[in-house]
C-alpha cells in the first residue's frame, strides 16, 4: 500500500489522529502495540505526546527512535468522524 503520514495529533488514552497522504484523517489506538521494553516510555502520557512525523519515512516517531509501519497504522485505524457526520451506508 505504501501509505504516508502527513500529520499526527496525540489524544487521550494512547490514541493518535493521523492525516494520511490520501487526505483521510483516521484514529488509531496504540495501546495494542505498547508491549516490550522499547515501548515502555510511550506509556507515560507526557512522553506519548512527544510524537513527531518523520516526513522522510512517512510515519510517526518518538525521541527514543520508536516508530510504526504507516501501512499497519492505516489498516488498524478508523476514519475520524466529526459530530453530526452521517456514516455512509453501504
Amino acid at each position: 500500500m505504501l501509505r504516508e503520514i502527513k500529520s499526527a495529533y496525540p489524544v487521550k488514552d494512547y490514541h493518535l489522529i493521523l492525516e494520511f497522504d490520501t487526505g483521510e484523517y483516521k484514529v488509531v489506538d496504540l495501546r495494542q502495540f505498547l508491549k516490550g521494553p522499547v515501548f515502555e516510555p510511550l506509556k507515560d502520557p507526557s512522553y506519548f505526546k512527544q510524537v513527531k512525523v518523520d516526513h522522510e519515512a512517512g510515519t510517526v516517531t518518538w525521541p527514543n527512535g520508536v516508530d510504526f509501519d504507516p501501512d499497519v497504522l492505516y489498516i488498524r485505524s478508523f476514519p475520524l468522524r466529526l459530530p453530526g457526520e452521517d456514516i455512509a451506508e453501504g
